[in-house]
């Protein structure tokens, strides 16, 4: 097997040359790397993939085993997606799909839909780590699709004819919807936290609904005063580490927001604090952009935040919502206070109408009340 570099749109592309039925034939695979200044690291990376190829392939396809196979998969991934991402799928991966199909040493080739289906009835009833009982369907659609992506790469590679994983069926998605609060909730929320590290990055989150990666990757580039803007340009999303991107989730998700009065109130004060805290802790401050972080500049963890929020809500006696749930609460207060779908989609940086609709249609209970009202004068008022 040979491999070789190609430029293509000024990124690296690496291409493998195989062998198919007596047949030879190219398999272009983007390494997401710039032609520019990349050329050892994409060199690295054509060495590593043809290294993967070859042990997988280094013996006869019969003696495959599946759970194998989805360990190259992994490796040829890593370089073609985001760190996140990657993470997301190697601990899935990891934790209940190799495990799996290494113990029943099923080989790649007789992996078939009733093979899958066993397993994916098996984790819904009792796929939980904790012992208490099944994954939730949406969990086994992330199973499914990374599976799915492994027999495909299979398929196209020549390994297997057809990709059985297409014909698994799985519990339908039951609807989801969120828990909020009003805005009497949010005030009583406020005051109950006002003394906590975490006060300031709460009350940003409710006020411009944001997602936690969105509010933990605010750094002071993102806040212009002179302005008064406030621009979504940043995240810090965490799987089993924490990993910031100068990018959001996507184009959408790239807003602006006026900054209001309260806003720069808690953005001047972070910054005094800020000031006061690099002088206290010296050499031993954590030097970084981020704006919401610990007294010693290190930035809070996704997880610290999720977890303490739940905390907070529960030593002072209020209502459970999750720490996303805010950003619900957010897009409650527009619907309840006369704006539409479309506003709350730029708002909330939703790529599509429709999934604004999806999320957030229940929410606007005041304006279908009004609705409803009209439609009941219209109908049945009586003439004097």
């Amino acid at each position: 097997m040979t491999g070789s570099l190609q430029v293509k749109n000024d990124k690296f592309y690496i291409i493998i040359n195989l062998k198919e039925n007596g047949k030879r034939k190219q398999k272009w695979i983007a390494t997401g790397l710039e032609a520019k200044g990349n050329k050892r690291k994409a060199g690295q990376l054509l060495r590593e993939t043809l290294l993967a190829y070859e042990k997988a392939l280094e013996r006869p396809v019969c003696s495959i085993l599946f759970s194998d196979y989805i360990r190259t998969w992994l490796k040829v991934t890593e370089r073609k997606v985001d760190s996140v991402t990657f993470q997301g799928y190697s601990l899935m991966a990891n934790a209940q799909v190799i495990p799996y199909f290494e113990q029943s040493g099923i080989l790649l080739q007789d992996v078939t839909r009733e093979t899958l289906q066993a397993f994916f009835d098996e984790k819904a009833v009792k796929g939980r780590k904790d012992g208490k009982g099944g994954l939730s369907p949406a969990s086994l659609r992330q199973y499914k699709n990374i599976i799915h992506q492994t027999l495909n790469e299979a398929v196209k590679n020549g390994i297997i004819q057809t990709n059985p994983c297409q014909f698994v069926e799985l519990p339908k998605k039951q609807r989801y919807e969120s828990s909020y609060y009003n805005a009497d909730q949010l005030k009583t929320l406020f005051d109950a936290i006002c003394d906590d590290p975490i006060y300031p990055l709460v009350k940003i989150t409710a006020l411009y609904g944001l997602r936690r990666s969105e509010v933990l990757g605010l750094k002071w580039d993102s806040v212009d005063f002179t302005a008064g803007r406030l621009t979504i340009k940043h995240t810090v999303s965490k799987v089993t580490t924490a990993v910031c991107k100068d990018k959001t989730k996507n184009s959408s998700s790239h807003r602006s927001f006026p900054l209001t009065q309260e806003a720069r109130e808690i953005f001047l004060k972070a910054k005094a604090d800020e000031r006061i805290n690099r002088q206290l802790c010296g050499d031993e401050y954590e030097q970084n952009d981020f704006i919401f972080k610990w007294p010693n500049g290190k930035p809070f963890s996704p997880d610290y935040v999720s977890s303490h929020f739940s905390l907070l809500l529960k030593n002072n006696h209020l209502p459970h919502i999750r720490f996303h749930e805010l950003r619900h609460s957010c897009a409650s207060l527009l619907l309840n206070n006369g704006f539409t779908l479309k506003d709350v989609q730029e708002y909330m940086g939703h790529a599509y109408i429709q999934m604004t609709a999806n999320i957030y249609g229940h929410l606007d209970t005041q304006r279908k009340q009004l609705l409803t009202e009209k439609m009941e004068a219209s109908l049945f008022c009586r003439r004097r």
